[in-house]
């Protein structure tokens, strides 16, 4: 089954830290605290390698409000989103204006050295991989205390807050993300800037495949 909940949060980003680092030294979240009509929420992005110190893959980019639909004229507060495409809601792998920008439209998804010739050549559309503390220094600079934000996860169950802000969907048999697999949820930190535009910071784990079935394992 899908996530229990999922949606984005629109509101102004008051501050941004880091978790304090554990006995190994390693830094786990980077949270964000957003501001809302309902109170001050956490937003917790999981950079957290979990594997290995180059398990996190991200990708980083800018896109015009209308690449990320609905979602982008919605009001300040939480807002439930259908897992369907349309709705607002967010697939890292079927959601156009999250994939490629050279302007092509494919009826249906490219083959496999197709589609990895596109990210190489489509600037800031490849994934990187690194440790959770390499993407914490990516995701950090567009970060900035006043500007709106929109951030794509699941709801905590008790108090404000959103996490499962990465890809949710992939993960392999066998693990304990398996059952949370499910098209149309996946999570991202969207900053609008005084351009109009928005940075957009999307992540995923070197675990999790880009090739989905439409219940979100993978193929």
């Amino acid at each position: 089954m899908p996530l229990d909940a999922y949606g984005v949060l629109v509101g102004t980003l008051h501050a941004s830290y880091r978790d304090m680092p554990d006995s190994q030294g390693r830094w786990f979240h980077v949270n964000m605290e957003v501001d809302a009509p309902a109170g001050r929420y956490r937003c917790a992005v999981d950079v957290d390698s979990k594997q290995s110190n180059v398990g996190v893959k991200w990708k980083k980019f800018v896109v015009q409000p209308d690449a990320l639909g609905p979602a982008v004229t919605m009001p300040s507060g939480y807002h439930d989103l259908l897992c369907r495409p349309g709705s607002g809601a967010l697939d890292y792998i079927r959601h156009l204006g999250l994939r490629v920008s050279t302007g092509c439209v494919f009826i249906r998804r490219p083959e496999a050295w197709l589609q990895s010739l596109l990210e190489l050549l489509t600037s800031g559309r490849r994934w990187i991989a690194g440790s959770n503390l390499d993407a914490a220094a990516v995701l950090e600079p567009m970060l900035v205390a006043g500007r709106e934000v929109l951030v794509f996860g699941e709801p905590f169950t008790t108090g404000l807050g959103i996490h499962n802000i990465h890809q949710n969907q992939g993960d392999p048999q066998g693990s304990q993300w398996w059952a949370e697999n499910g098209i149309w949820q996946d999570g991202a930190t969207a900053v609008v800037r005084p351009d109009g535009a928005l940075d957009v910071f999307i992540s995923k784990f070197s675990t999790q495949t880009d090739r989905t079935d439409t219940d979100g394992h993978p193929t």
